[in-house]
């Protein structure tokens, strides 16, 4: 029903003394409510397949090619333009794009399997192309009279592309490659151009790598970046490989590793070295672009398998300026970023008898909770793609499909009761489902008070809506888990308006 079709139905036998003006006048201003209404709502619309660049600096510590090796298992939903081999301030003179070849001709041997589980994986030509060098040297002193890099020509060549959706670039080192492109673009394009690309731009760097991130942050005010600045050990990132007590943590071990992962999965899993200084350290800087229903790339503080992030101008004394960087220094930050968040976690427990899980009475609280809360989840999806290498499409697991039977937005009155409805959910495996329903209360409005769904473990709960006296947004999530081996999990989330 229109609006202007309900607008007369209600309101036609009021309006009958007044005049056709008048009539009008209402109907325009219901039309214009209701837009501001739908305007100030987040688009739940899939994300489009992300384009991606990444900046590594592979071979000053085996975490780059773990990482690499992950993300070309995603090849087919990350749309990868480009991979550059970078210095930091652990490799300041060197850079290594052989290894980023050698890890691509393993994928071209893998290729054709994985795409028996999956389409739109790209040849391995389609990625040795994308490989380029980028600055040689270290930091913001090595550009000095440096020829503009192949690295820093490819960033160039995909901001001009005429595509309209964001370029994340993930920085596994330092950022130096980044910053040649926009001082290249600076000399050369309008204060108009410029703004257009950095528009386009979403930068996620692992800590602070070299110098070049804070002259990033500091020289272009409107640049979206995602950092942890300072000590790594104030980092959102430390949370995919950090032992954490009170959890099971056999997933990051080494031995799960082996099991999983590098032994007996063909050339990828051989090719995926052992552990030196942490697991995977890089991976959280594209993790949440994988679209899992869960992630909402544009939305940081919203939180995903990436962790989750919140926009603000952190103090120096909250980013560890006394702890270990390389050598890079710790600065006061000019300006807001998307930096840390704080979440309240408490752990699932699979119970013997009754509700098959049954959260924890301890809470785990902290900014490596945002990140580690969904580790066990995006390890066995990465042990499911590594089986994709080698495996038949019937011999391996797939991910669930999260169906809902409403809108992924509902808006509900104060104390109301409503229903989340998940049973349109299915596994393209046949396998059973398990579900778990919660308030994610930290990226809603009311973040010291989440909601009780009661026995949250099956596919339709009933919620009461809290008590409000003012408008206030809640975060509900499903978590759709299967029974295969290894089991896999994806999302639906649900965003419900309160109104008092």
């Amino acid at each position: 029903m229109t609006i202007a079709v309900l607008s007369r139905s209600l309101l036609c036998p009021l309006l009958l003394p007044f005049y056709r003006p008048v009539w009008r006048a209402v109907t325009l201003l219901l039309s214009m409510l209701l837009s501001a209404f739908v305007s100030a709502q987040p688009s739940m619309q899939p994300p489009p397949a992300a384009r991606l660049i990444v900046l590594s600096d592979i071979e000053a510590d085996p975490d780059d090619a773990q990482t690499l090796i992950r993300l070309l298992l995603y090849a087919n939903e990350i749309d990868i333009e480009g991979l550059i081999a970078t210095t930091s301030v652990h490799q300041k003179d060197r850079i290594a794009p052989e290894t980023m070849h050698q890890i691509i001709e393993a994928y071209g041997a893998v290729q054709p399997n994985l795409t028996k589980h999956a389409a739109g994986y790209p040849a391995a030509a389609f990625l040795h192309e994308r490989v380029a060098a980028g600055v040689a040297a270290y930091g913001m002193q090595g550009l000095a009279n440096q020829p503009l890099s192949d690295g820093a020509k490819l960033i160039i060549e995909a901001l001009e592309k005429d595509d309209e959706r964001p370029l994340w670039i993930s920085v596994w080192g330092g950022a130096n490659t980044l910053a040649q492109a926009l001082q290249h673009l600076q000399a050369r394009v309008t204060a108009k151009t410029l703004a257009a690309y950095i528009s386009k731009l979403r930068v996620y760097t692992i800590s602070d790598q070299d110098d070049s991130g804070h002259w990033l942050r500091s020289e272009f005010a409107n640049l979206f970046y995602i950092v942890s600045p300072g000590g790594y050990n104030a980092a959102t990132w430390t949370g995919i490989n950090t032992v954490v007590e009170g959890i099971d943590n056999t997933t990051i071990s080494n031995a799960w590793l082996s099991q999983h992962i590098q032994q007996d999965h063909g050339p990828m899993g051989a090719l995926y070295p052992d552990v030196a200084y942490g697991m995977e350290g890089d991976t959280p800087a594209w993790l949440n672009l994988i679209p899992n229903g869960l992630s909402w790339p544009e939305q940081p503080a919203w939180g995903g398998w990436g962790g989750r992030y919140t926009h603000y101008q952190p103090k120096l004394s909250d980013i560890a300026p006394d702890g270990f960087t390389g050598g890079v220094p710790v600065l006061p930050e000019p300006r807001a970023i998307w930096t840390n968040a704080i979440d309240t976690v408490y752990p699932l427990n699979a119970a013997e008898f009754g509700r098959s899980l049954v959260p924890d009475t301890n809470a785990i609280k902290g900014f490596r909770a945002t990140l580690w809360r969904w580790r066990d989840a995006f390890q066995h999806d990465f042990a499911a793609r590594m089986d994709w290498t080698i495996m038949p499409y019937a011999q391996a697991n797939h991910p669930p499909v999260p169906g809902l039977k409403h809108a992924a937005q509902l808006q509900v009155k104060s104390g109301e009761y409503f229903a989340l409805d998940a049973r349109d959910s299915s596994d393209p495996d046949g396998d059973s489902l398990q579900y778990y329903w919660f308030n994610y209360a930290e990226p809603g409005t009311l973040p010291n008070h989440p909601v009780d769904i009661g026995a949250a473990n099956i596919s339709r709960v009933n919620v009461k809506a809290p008590a409000v006296t003012s408008q206030q947004t809640l975060h509900f999530i499903v978590a759709v888990r299967d029974r295969g081996t290894p089991a896999l999990t994806r999302y639906a989330r649900v965003i419900v308006t309160v109104m008092p």
